[in-house]
C-alpha cells in the first residue's frame, strides 16, 4: 500500500508539473505572438537610400521620410525652331555690264512691309539671254545688320524683256531657296517668292548701266 501509495503521489506531483509547464509555456508562447502582431514595419526613405524601420511604433530617423521620392524624367527638349513669313518690298537701284554675249548686275535696296527687320537687300546675278527670255542665277540676301537671311536663285528664276532691245524694261521672277544665314537665322531653310523689274538703258556692248530695281519678296521660311 505504502508502495502505491508513494507512485500515486509521484503521478500526481508529475502530471502537476506538466500541467504547470503546459500553462507557462501557452502563456509565454501567447506573449511572444502578442508582441509579434504588436510589431509594425515602416519604409523610410533619404535621396536614393531605403531603410525598413520595425517597432510597436516606427519612425523614420531625422532626415528620413516615408514619402517615396518620385522617380527623375528627363527634361523636355525645347523646341525652338519657328515659322516666320515676310511680304516685303524692296526698293534700289540695280548696276549691270552688258557684253555680247551675257550680262552681269549687282543690287541694293532697302525694305519695307513685313520686312521682320530684314530691310538691307545686297545681291549680284547673271544672265547669258539670247532674245528676250533668258534663264538667270543669283545669291543674295537681307539683313537687319546684326542677323543675315542668305538664299540663291532656283534653276527656274527667269527674266524676261519688254523689248528685243535697249532701252527696255526687264521683268524678273522665280524663287529663292534660302541656304542658311547668321546670328538666329544661322540653319534657317524656306522658299521665297520675288518678281522685279528694272530698266536698262545702254545700247552699247560692254558698257555699264545702272537703274531703279523694284523687288518684292514674300514666301514663309523656318528657323532652327
Amino acid at each position: 500500500m505504502a508502495v502505491l501509495e508513494m507512485t500515486r503521489i509521484t503521478s500526481t506531483k508529475w502530471l502537476c508539473s506538466l500541467l504547470v509547464a503546459t500553462v507557462v509555456c501557452g502563456a509565454m508562447i501567447g506573449a511572444t505572438s502578442a508582441n509579434a502582431a504588436a510589431t509594425k514595419s515602416i519604409t523610410c526613405y533619404k535621396g536614393s537610400s531605403i531603410k525598413v524601420v520595425k517597432a510597436a511604433a516606427p519612425k523614420c530617423p531625422a532626415g528620413w521620410t516615408t514619402t517615396k521620392p518620385m522617380a527623375k524624367t528627363a527634361a523636355p527638349t525645347s523646341n525652338t525652331s519657328k515659322t516666320l513669313t515676310l511680304n516685303a518690298t524692296y526698293t534700289g537701284k540695280i548696276s549691270t555690264l552688258w557684253s555680247d554675249s551675257d550680262v552681269q548686275g549687282t543690287v541694293t535696296g532697302t525694305g519695307t512691309g513685313t520686312t521682320l527687320g530684314l530691310t538691307q537687300l545686297v545681291g549680284s546675278g547673271s544672265s547669258s539671254p539670247s532674245g528676250q527670255d533668258a534663264t538667270i542665277s543669283g545669291i543674295g540676301s537681307i539683313s537687319d545688320g546684326t542677323n543675315t537671311l542668305k538664299a540663291t536663285f532656283d534653276p527656274s528664276a527667269s527674266a524676261h524683256a519688254k523689248d528685243g532691245a535697249a532701252p527696255t524694261t526687264v521683268a524678273i521672277s522665280g524663287n529663292m531657296i534660302i541656304t542658311g544665314g547668321t546670328g538666329k537665322y544661322v540653319g534657317a531653310t524656306g522658299t521665297l517668292k520675288f518678281t522685279g523689274t528694272f530698266p536698262v538703258s545702254s545700247t552699247t556692248a560692254g558698257t555699264k548701266d545702272s537703274g531703279a530695281l523694284t523687288l518684292t519678296v514674300s514666301g514663309t521660311f523656318t528657323t532652327k
